[in-house]
């Protein structure tokens, strides 16, 4: 089952132009290293918050790559970034327009 996994974080000001420049190298990085990663949003709330939504083909493969994601160098530096992490969650899709599938 299609399943999205939500990671809300904090980023320091000063770390901001960094983390977004970065982005690009480190999600090509998790989609090779990870298939099942289908898509992947970077949000940013109005309260300053950040929050990191990325698809994936199936639970599992979103929770192998949660173990596993500071084994991609691209990934663990990109982390770095990350002033304060409020947890990452899974959520497994019912329903869906248009059908990621």
């Amino acid at each position: 089952m299609t399943t999205i996994e939500l990671a809300r974080f904090r980023v320091e000001d000063a770390a901001v132009d960094r983390l977004v420049a970065e982005r690009p190298a480190m999600v090509e990085a998790m989609r090779r290293r990870f298939p099942g990663c289908l898509a992947a949003y970077l949000t940013r709330e109005d309260d300053g918050r950040w929050l990191d939504v990325v698809l994936w083909r199936s639970r599992a493969e979103a929770e192998e790559a949660a173990r596993s994601i500071d084994t991609v160098p691209e990934c663990a530096a990109w982390f770095r970034h990350i002033s304060a992490s409020s947890g990452l969650r899974h959520v497994e899709v019912v329903d869906a327009w248009p059908d990621p599938a």
